[in-house]
């Protein structure tokens, strides 16, 4: 029963620690109590690596279902999916820490933990059951002033920050327990003090003394606010349109250069090489016909025939009588001059991408994870499209909906030419719920590690505008059809994260290799 609570209370920790509503400084301590169940299990019985593994699992299941637990709007299926094998996931991480620790000395293990932790995270980052939502350095999103220094490290760097002082914590606790001398708990406090207020410190000196680039540009987020489960997807595109310009033309000004709508905001799927004659573009045609600087990106489903079945890609859907079609989730620039796509690229899980289909496929047939969106399989470009607006200096980098959470995917536009960050997307599956509330959150890291405004068009809210240190300038609140205006800084200086991406994960995977290596397989001294 002890052990239960310690499990119990980790994971509340880490869960009320949690954005948009929780106090990160619960953080830094979420993972002792399950620390010290674990070393007194592993001192007290020896080896017990099920236990390990039921404990662990009951913290990482209270985090990952108190957090996000929202995904139950979108589909019942899809949340327990995400929950329960994300929970294993991090359990397992612990099972194997304990196994290292029966190996080598605190320490070694320590840092083994802290190395595998952040080697998970960017596996979460970069393999087909991608789900970096609960990757410790998310969790300042909201307490962003304290974080000003991820233009260097990243949200790794808060991921370590979290690590290291849990453990400055867990062994002053430790050491108390084993010799009853106050001084390791007094040690320890003064410590991780000083580890969570001096990169606080530091980041409150690089806010304030921050000066955005002097060089603007004035955008327009649309936020149509239809409802994706009874209207979005009965609309037509002509009708899309039309609430376009009605939405917009009151707004536009001869000095407006950027008119954003959301993800899939012309849902009805347009086959890609029937574009360019549509009725619809033809409406768009002539609202930039009358504002002649006036650059319009906007989110679309298209679609491409194959009849050739050599020309079949992994992600070819299969559709009747020796024919596939290629499915996309993309932005389009519009501007009277040229049209340019972006096809999204990091895709959501099993709306998007049947992920590992030659070794699932078999065992659970179509059933697919749905976290809000389309059934059919994505293609997806391999570079990071820039579109270039014009009649302004602004280069904007299209970024669609869940790709929003990759940090060092996001850099690639930037190292692109991306001045401008313009996020679109479509939070309304998860209802008035903490989902599109994180979401939101989590794009004023990008705007930190980048230092580059957001434009925000959400189709449901919320949509906003955040500045190069990760302010919300302004904001239509969710459910509020409107439209949001303002002018945003335009920024070409590389910060050292945007050039060196995740380091820290590399060093750990590099960590993590030698330690296992050492532990396990190397041979006893006699």
């Amino acid at each position: 029963m002890k052990y239960s609570l310690l499990a119990l209370l980790s994971g509340l920790f880490l869960a009320l620690g949690w954005p948009t509503y929780g106090f990160p400084i619960l953080l830094f301590f979420g993972f002792v109590p399950l620390l010290l169940s674990e070393h007194q299990l592993r001192t007290a019985k020896g080896k017990s690596s099920w236990k390990i593994l039921g404990l662990s699992y009951i913290t990482f299941v209270i985090w990952n279902f108190i957090t996000t637990n929202w995904l139950w709007y979108a589909d019942p299926f899809g949340a327990s999916f995400a929950i329960l094998v994300n929970s294993l996931l991090m359990a397992i991480l612990f099972v194997i820490y304990h196994k290292l620790a029966a190996k080598t000395t605190l320490n070694k293990a320590l840092i083994g933990l802290v190395s595998l932790w952040l080697c998970f995270e960017k596996l979460h980052l970069g393999w087909e059951f991608s789900w970096p939502w609960l990757n410790l350095g998310n969790g300042f999103s909201e307490y962003y002033k304290w974080i000003q220094w991820y233009e260097f490290t990243g949200t790794f760097g808060g991921s370590l920050w979290v690590w290291i002082v849990n453990i400055v914590l867990f062994k002053g606790i430790l050491g108390y327990q084993q010799t009853k001398d106050k001084r390791f708990i007094s040690s320890s406090l003064i410590k991780s003090v000083v580890l969570v207020i001096l990169p606080i410190s530091i980041s409150l000196i690089m806010y304030y003394n921050y000066e955005e680039q002097k060089e603007t540009v004035e955008v327009i987020a649309l936020q149509p606010n239809i409802d994706p489960y009874s209207e979005k997807y009965s609309v037509s595109n002509m009708e899309f349109a039309d609430l376009l310009v009605d939405l917009s033309e009151h707004e536009i000004e001869t000095s407006t250069r950027l008119l954003l709508t959301p993800e899939t905001y012309f849902a009805k799927n347009v086959r890609l090489s029937q574009f360019e004659a549509s009725r619809f573009k033809y409406q768009l045609d002539q609202l930039l016909y009358t504002y002649k600087n006036l650059n319009i990106v906007s989110g679309i489903s298209f679609y491409k025939l194959i009849h050739d079945k050599d020309s079949l890609t992994p992600e070819s859907n299969y559709y009747k009588d020796n024919l596939w079609y290629n499915d996309y989730n993309s932005a389009i620039l519009l501007n009277g001059n040229k049209t340019e796509i972006y096809h999204k690229s990091k895709l959501v899980v099993g709306v998007e991408n049947f992920p590992y289909q030659e070794i699932l496929m078999p065992i659970i047939g179509d059933a697919m994870i749905d976290l809000g969106g389309t059934v059919a399989m994505k293609s997806t470009q391999d570079y990071r499209s820039v579109f270039d607006l014009k009649a302004t200096e602004a280069k904007l980098a299209p970024i669609i909906c869940y790709e929003s959470v990759y940090g060092e995917f996001v850099t690639e536009y930037v190292r692109n030419g991306a001045n401008l960050l313009g996020i679109i997307t479509n939070d309304a599956w998860w209802d008035t719920t903490q989902g599109h509330k994180q979401h939101l959150s989590y794009a004023r890291l990008r705007a930190i590690e980048n230092r580059r405004s957001v434009v925000r068009s959400a189709n449901t809210g919320i949509s906003a505008l955040i500045n190069e240190r990760g302010d919300i300038t302004s904001s239509l609140p969710y459910g509020e059809q409107g439209v949001l205006k303002g002018k945003v800084a335009l920024n070409e200086t590389l910060t050292v994260y945007t050039k060196i991406g995740d380091v820290i994960s590399r060093i750990a995977l590099f960590l993590a290799l030698f330690i296992l290596l050492i532990s396990f397989f190397r041979k006893p001294k006699v």
